[in-house]
């Protein structure tokens, strides 16, 4: 893994980009675990991948961000390609800076959502899959090993209830391709007064499954606020259920891996098991909703 500071981050920008040498860099705190992130001045964001597998991302979301037609919220706009330089071994991005705050789950309507996937799902742009766009029964074996691997941990968890939200998921038809984003979780999704106004993180983005971009009524919203998310996307049972089926297994896969190292993907993954029922609402987290815990992040 490769970690920059900020004054290895200086240094690239001073020599890649002279215009921006005299912003001030600061790091910024991030549930993320593809990217650092640190702000340049007010305008702008720096991201570095920390892996190499992260490291094609830089490329895969320019190509994705470049494509996309007229969408009702802003999206991160490249304002500069880094190449390796000063040890660090792989390309990395700087974009605009967008304003909104990051939601939070059980907290924010995120109103528009409906109104972004809408948008986003009706593009006839051609695309490449979407890294979460596959048929579920690819999913099948890792998810069910998490499943037996958090049933073995003291998490209040309900391996039976899971394994039943799992198997509807696989009986479900499936869905014809469309555009996703692929990886709306709370973090990536931007608001101002509850309302939608900016999607960051595109590199998962493509054709896929429509139900991968309904995670969020589980990993965001709540039993009050699903159904109208429901209604306005127009989720029929088979739609529904694949997009029950993928939030649960993103987050039986997440929260065994990052129980102990990361409180803000952890705690989501808390949540949705709790909204779907396969989880008691008893807390074991690293501390409430909204502490000093959770990595507040403004950044596309």
């Amino acid at each position: 893994m490769h970690s920059p500071d900020p004054a290895l981050v200086r240094r690239l920008v001073r020599a890649q980009f002279p215009r921006w040498a005299s912003l001030p860099v600061t790091p910024l705190a991030s549930g993320g675990t593809v990217n650092a992130v640190f702000r340049l001045g007010d305008e702008f964001t720096v991201r570095f991948p920390l892996t190499a597998s992260g490291a094609g991302d830089v490329a895969k979301e320019a190509r994705v961000l470049a494509s996309l037609g007229e969408l009702p919220v802003a999206v991160p706009v490249v304002a500069g390609i880094g190449e390796p330089s000063e040890g660090y071994p792989w390309p990395w991005s700087v974009h605009e800076w967008l304003d909104g705050e990051p939601a939070v789950e059980g907290r924010s309507e995120a109103e528009g959502l409906a109104e972004f996937v809408n948008a986003l799902r009706v593009s006839t742009v051609d695309g490449h899959p979407a890294y979460r766009g596959g048929p579920l029964t690819a999913l099948d074996r890792a998810t069910r090993d998490a499943v037996e691997a958090l049933r073995r941990t003291d998490e209040p968890f309900d391996a039976q209830a899971a394994l039943d939200v799992w198997t509807e998921a696989l009986d479900a038809p499936a869905g014809s391709g469309r555009w996703v984003h692929g990886d709306l979780m709370p973090s990536n999704v931007l608001v101002h007064n509850g309302r939608l106004t900016a999607v960051l993180d595109w590199a998962t983005a493509g054709i896929g499954d429509p139900a991968c971009d309904l995670i969020p009524a589980w990993n965001l919203l709540t039993a009050a606020t699903r159904p109208a998310f429901r209604d306005a996307v127009g989720a029929d049972d088979a739609a529904w259920a694949r997009g029950r089926g993928r939030a649960l297994s993103m987050a039986v896969i997440q929260l065994p891996y990052y129980r102990t190292t990361n409180p803000v993907i952890s705690d989501n993954a808390r949540y949705v098991l709790t909204e779907l029922g396969c989880r008691s609402a008893r807390r074991a987290s690293t501390g409430p909703r909204g502490s000093s815990s959770r990595a507040r992040r403004t950044t596309p």
